[in-house]
């Protein structure tokens, strides 16, 4: 397998970056990594947004989940500033498939877009 280009390589460190739970429980560096205009679609169904998620992740109460390993990850850079990712993960045997869009800003990348979709089992899954 070729080195991701450097546009790929910085969406997924960022990426993998919001999975690290320091991140996930800080306002300030979840807001230096998510878009003015993100949106997400979780694992529920829910309808996020930045500030809603922001709120969510960071908040007293919020759920910690367990570790949450990320696995087959591959990047396409579609145009010089837009990367697509797609990804699974896995915490506390709950397994979603991921898809992601990073759009590079005048501050660096930033996660536009991601969608979680929980699956249980997956025989015809792409490896």
């Amino acid at each position: 397998m070729s080195e991701p280009s450097p546009a790929v390589a910085a969406a997924i460190e960022g990426e993998l970056r919001l999975l690290d739970p320091v991140v996930r429980a800080s306002a300030e560096l979840l807001a230096a990594l998510l878009h003015p205009e993100f949106r997400e679609i979780g694992t529920s169904g829910r309808l996020w947004n930045r500030e809603t998620i922001i709120a969510a992740l960071t908040a007293d109460d919020a759920p910690r989940p367990g570790p949450l390993t990320a696995s087959r990850m591959r990047g396409e850079e579609l145009c010089s500033d837009v990367v697509h990712l797609t990804f699974d993960t896995e915490s506390k045997g709950l397994r979603s498939h991921r898809s992601s869009l990073w759009l590079l800003t005048g501050a660096g990348w930033r996660l536009y877009f991601h969608q979680a979709t929980p699956f249980a089992d997956d025989p015809f899954a792409e490896v």
